[in-house]
């Protein structure tokens, strides 16, 4: 893996002629996890596909550079809200798939040893159907991890475990990302309050800034800076929200 870059995105966007998010400037620094909280419907997550090249259906006006000159979007890994393994390859072929799909050769290597990592060895020769939520979630993880990339977009990645499980995967996500510059879309404030150097609550008219506990990530659930944090960031997402 390459040096871990910093990111800026400067700019609006609007659809069909009609504002989506008003200008903001949201800078991920090189190396640490950028938490991006807010409603439904303001662009967290069109923030995130513009970052990564993909279609978002809004037109940008802006732009988006990294801190060494270098393009972004090809040093981008994405891991979406849903898990998206394929249903009839085996776990070790949905980890694969990257290499797979440009033909080249899977370094099985590097794949057995995320698959270790991930708790993922008894369970290399099963299909998604055959696994737990947590376990699938271990996979897209180790998938996204696979394609060895400095910048990681996460798009509400595990929002549809329980509270239990989630908290072991953002401790695996925070652990095994470690060095990599991330941006994590998510509505959950105790998320960020665990896994963000910087946090940002994103409205209609821009960004607020909130300060992070200053223990090192991830943080603990009962903390109580943890805990601060998450009702402070709760606090202003429902006023942000009325």
């Amino acid at each position: 893996m390459t040096l871990a870059p910093g990111i800026t995105l400067k700019g609006q966007a609007h659809i069909d002629g009609r504002p989506l998010f008003a200008p903001l400037s949201l800078a991920l620094d090189a190396g640490r996890w950028t938490c991006l909280l807010g409603g439904s419907g303001v662009g967290k997550t069109t923030v995130l596909r513009l970052m990564a090249n993909l279609p978002t259906g809004a037109v940008f006006d802006g732009k988006i550079t990294a801190t060494d000159g270098a393009s972004v979007a090809e040093r981008i890994a994405y891991m979406a809200q849903d898990d998206l393994l394929l249903p009839w390859a085996t776990v070790e072929k949905n980890i694969a798939l990257g290499a797979r799909l440009r033909g080249q050769k899977t370094d099985m290597a590097r794949l057995h040893r995320l698959v270790d990592r991930c708790g993922l060895r008894d369970h290399l020769g099963k299909k998604p159907s055959e696994l737990s939520g947590g376990q699938r979630q271990r996979v897209a993880l180790a998938r996204t991890l696979m394609e060895d990339k400095p910048i990681i977009l996460l798009d509400e990645p595990f929002s549809a475990l329980d509270e239990k499980t989630r908290a072991a995967m953002q401790d695996l996500a925070a652990d095994l990302l470690t060095d990599r510059t991330v941006l994590v879309v998510t509505h959950d404030p105790g998320e960020a309050a665990r896994l963000g150097h910087a946090i940002h609550v994103m409205t209609e008219t821009g960004l607020t800034s909130v300060a992070p506990p200053a223990a090192a990530v991830p943080r603990a659930v009962d903390a109580q800076e943890t805990i601060t944090c998450r009702s402070d960031l709760l606090r202003l997402l429902m006023e942000t929200s009325s």
